[in-house]
């Protein structure tokens, strides 16, 4: 299974792992998904666009990566 980085484009990230879509929303309020953008924006890229830094994206893949361990 692959892991969850961030460097990973939103879209392969959903496409990926949809079950994550509303932890992203809900838990990170990003709702990068369903913009045009997610093709050509990563998962940091859209965190930082969103208020988010560089630790609040580390812990934020790790939770993801942590929520794909357990399925």
């Amino acid at each position: 299974m692959k892991k969850i980085y961030k460097e990973m484009l939103i879209s392969e990230l959903v496409g990926a792992y949809p079950d994550l879509i509303n932890i992203l929303m809900e838990d990170y309020g990003l709702h990068c998904f369903s913009c045009f953008a997610s093709a050509m924006e990563t998962l940091e890229q859209g965190g930082m666009a969103h208020g988010m830094d560089e630790n609040d994206i580390k812990i934020m893949v790790e939770n993801l990566n942590e929520l794909i361990d357990k399925k």
